[in-house]
């Protein structure tokens, strides 16, 4: 039976790394940390993230400014609001919650935001940083996922390494940092041959393709790492991953529940994110 991976304990150890910086730099030097979060419209899980958002920054001592907008909010008016933000001296990170309306063109906004406010790690600046590996930011699942597979004291060198997902914001990134650690990454997508014979290859299977339970323990190696980004409300109303989790458990050596696993983490690297800014900002190594 496989140990769980404890993103609520990760993720807590991570936000009380990044509170006793901020005290002490505000105590040391002066230094105040704020987050901007806008969000459009009254899409109901965007807001139940935005005041996640919104607790974690008062957990971690930042400032936090939030910008809700109409749904009819117009794009010229968002960049322009991005465009203030970015030259407001109060505000280190700046997000934008997404999913954007339709009449709104998400990478236009992405593209707006400043390299330097840029905490989600989404602008092409801050993407091509990951790819050759001198980044000031990364995005927050990826580098939750790390640190949870971090957690379990593997080592990610030489293991074989299997990604299923190639979104810009899980599968991609989350490569290239395995690829960084050392380890041997395939990535798989909707149109990968063999699956089942490639993942019962992976000794760290990271799981992020949005299909309820997609993942069965008879593709799962004995012994694996078996990280599930996957968020799936089933039709009773629960919440399950991609991966199935009853058989994939007796299978791996540690794997994380959902919820409770990477979920949490990603606020938490958020946080992390724009305490980073906020450095770069003043200047402070």
């Amino acid at each position: 039976m496989a140990q769980i991976i404890d993103g609520k304990a990760v993720s807590a150890a991570v936000k009380a790394e990044v509170a006793e910086e901020t005290a002490k730099l505000r105590d040391e030097k002066g230094l105040k940390v704020g987050l901007a979060v806008v969000i459009v419209g009254n899409d109901p899980a965007s807001r139940v993230y935005v005041n996640n958002k919104k607790k974690a920054c008062e957990a971690v001592g930042f400032q936090s400014y939030e910008y809700a907008l109409e749904e009819s909010t117009t794009q010229e008016q968002l960049l322009d609001l991005v465009n203030v933000l970015n030259r407001d001296d109060r505000v280190n990170g700046i997000l934008v919650q997404l999913p954007l309306p339709k009449h709104i063109d998400e990478k236009a906004v992405i593209n707006a935001i400043s390299p330097d406010k840029d905490v989600d790690a989404f602008h092409p600046i801050n993407v091509g940083k990951i790819m050759i590996g001198e980044y000031s930011f990364l995005p927050c699942t990826p580098a939750g996922v790390m640190r949870l597979i971090e957690s379990t004291g593997t080592d990610i060198t030489g293991k074989q390494c299997v990604v299923i997902g190639r979104s810009n914001i899980v599968g991609k990134p989350q490569a290239m940092l395995l690829l960084q650690k050392n380890g041997t990454v395939t990535i798989c997508h909707s149109k990968t041959k063999n699956l089942k014979e490639i993942c019962l290859g992976a000794d760290i299977l990271v799981v992020a393709i949005g299909r309820a339970n997609f993942v069965t323990g008879d593709m799962i190696k004995e012994g694996a790492v078996v990280i599930d980004v996957g968020m799936n409300r089933l039709e009773n109303g629960k919440l399950c991953g991609d991966v199935e989790f009853e058989s994939a458990e007796k299978k791996a050596s540690f794997i994380t529940p959902v919820p409770g696993g990477v979920g949490p983490m990603t606020i938490a690297m958020l946080m992390k994110n724009t305490l980073t800014a906020a450095k770069q900002q003043a200047g402070i190594e």
